[in-house]
């Protein structure tokens, strides 16, 4: 089995193109196994207990379009959410689940944008030895 960590954010066309990748891999309705991973920042956390159950990625629009996607190619999946720090949630889950490869939706940022903000795909692909695919921006 062929196993994929797709890391979506909330931006549901880059989440589409994601599936749309993992699902064009040969054989991926046979062969391919996808981690959809959303993780929550700091948002939400000071929610009450009986209300964290509420906190889902299925409440994520661009975690059900990734799914919705799968599903219509019959392909295996996963769905995760963990919240905290995104490159090492990421990295975390690709050891844990000891990944063939991590798919991120990449999108258009200057210079200037990743200097000042960071870069969640530039650190991902700086601090793995998997194979990083980006699917490209909208």
């Amino acid at each position: 089995m062929y196993r994929v960590l797709m890391a979506v954010d909330t931006d549901e066309e880059r989440a589409r193109r994601q599936a749309a990748y993992v699902a064009s891999l040969p054989e991926a309705s046979n062969a391919v196994e996808a981690i959809i991973l959303f993780v929550f920042h700091d948002e939400g956390g000071d929610l009450p207990d009986e209300l964290q159950p509420f906190k889902s990625a299925l409440r994520i629009g661009s975690v059900r379009r990734a799914r919705e996607h799968l599903e219509e190619h019959d392909v295996e999946y996963t769905i995760l959410d963990e919240s905290g720090d995104t490159v090492a949630d990421i990295l975390a889950e690709a050891d844990r689940f000891d990944v063939d490869a991590i798919v991120l939706g990449g999108r258009k940022r200057s210079p200037v944008g990743k200097a000042i903000f960071g870069s969640v795909t530039q650190s991902v692909i700086l601090e793995t030895d998997r194979p990083v695919v980006l699917t490209g921006s909208t």
